[in-house]
């Protein structure tokens, strides 16, 4: 791993150069002593396959209106989060300090365990299941987790999983355009 980090995380688990900080209140506590080890990356866009609007920044607020579109009925109650998200132009947004459990695996089982987000990072990525992602993205999400991994170094390059991989009955994310071969290459 290089030692030169473009971004960088605090000791208090926030980004502390190029991101963005909206702080959602979907957080809780990790369990006393449980080691962050793992880091799950998520996709999304409200509405599907939109890109650009602040309805996913709204959501892990607690602040989309679910009036404004049909497809949001299903989210009324929701209360969802993630650590970060990976914009379409790879801008970086962060709603919970990594130090927090974020609200993003869902009932998910992962290296063996289950309650998959008392021990990982959730990463969400703008997209969708029929679309690739942009170069930006790959190279900031890569950056992102070296700077995750400088933070938690019991998370190996292994410990990457898709939300699929952790959830295969309901996920589908990040889904069939996401290039693992792409992404491991800029982990190198």
């Amino acid at each position: 791993m290089s030692l030169e980090r473009r971004v960088r995380i605090s000791e208090h688990g926030w980004i502390v150069d190029d991101a963005g900080r909206q702080v959602s209140v979907n957080f809780d506590s990790r369990p006393e002593g449980c080691d962050v080890v793992a880091i799950i990356i998520h996709s999304i866009s409200l509405p599907l396959g939109s890109y650009g609007t602040n309805f996913i920044s709204q959501l892990f607020t607690n602040e989309l209106n679910c009036q404004l579109n049909p497809a949001f009925e299903d989210l009324q109650e929701l209360r969802v989060s993630a650590h970060f998200l990976v914009k379409r132009c790879g801008s970086i947004i962060q709603f919970v300090s990594t130090e927090q459990r974020a609200w993003h695996a869902g009932k998910s089982f992962c290296l063996g365990r289950e309650g998959v987000n008392d021990f990982s990072i959730g990463i969400e990525l703008e997209g969708c299941d029929y679309e690739s992602f942009t170069r930006q993205q790959y190279k900031n999400l890569a950056e992102l987790i070296r700077a995750v991994r400088w933070q938690y170094p019991k998370i190996r390059k292994s410990n990457c999983f898709g939300h699929i991989d952790i959830a295969p009955d309901r996920k589908t994310d990040p889904g069939p355009f996401f290039s693992w071969a792409r992404f491991y290459a800029l982990m190198q």
